[in-house]
């Protein structure tokens, strides 16, 4: 009934998307983007919410060809229990590599955009084509406001929704 119930959000959010969203950036060298990432705001799914302490660690899987995720975070308070979320991703797009299918469980396949990279691989901005979720995420878990606010400025200069971003807690 879980799933059943997480695809049909699914498949809800995505058919009340707005505005297509296609813009990435033009490229991403996966051996420097392939690290842990602390979610520091974002427009988040539903398996989401609550989320304290959330990471994503990315690794590439040679033997598979693809990349292998795994979504931490802790549900409610920074006591609350951890939740893991394994995920996989495939590179859409091979000459940027910025668009990427990700799945967190068959069959569902999601597009993932990098659509802004810091230059020396300090934070990072995902977004999907209907503008949904959005994930600001760095390499490290302390960002101030003023940072934060610069990379939803950036954003939202090229179009892509940030309403409703909320910070979420990190604390290590």
């Amino acid at each position: 009934m879980k799933v059943i119930l997480m695809i049909l959000a699914a498949v809800m959010s995505t058919s009340c998307a707005t505005t297509e969203f296609s813009k990435t950036v033009d490229y991403v060298d996966i051996n420097r983007f392939m690290k842990k990432w602390y979610v520091i705001a974002g427009r988040l799914t539903f398996m989401e919410s609550g989320a304290y302490n959330a990471v994503e660690v990315y690794t590439w899987n040679n033997q598979e060809d693809r990349i292998d995720i795994d979504f931490t975070l802790i549900k409610d308070s920074f006591e609350g229990k951890k939740k893991s979320i394994p995920q996989k991703g495939w590179i859409e797009n091979t000459q940027t590599n910025a668009h990427w299918k990700v799945s967190p469980f068959w069959p569902l396949k999601f597009n993932y955009l990098v659509i802004d990279l810091a230059e020396d691989y300090s934070w990072t901005v995902i977004g999907v084509p209907g503008q949904e979720w959005i994930w600001i995420m760095s390499a490290d878990w302390k960002m101030n406001d003023e940072t934060l606010n610069m990379i939803i400025k950036r954003v939202s200069e090229m179009g892509y929704s940030v309403e409703n971003i909320k910070r979420v807690p990190q604390q290590w």
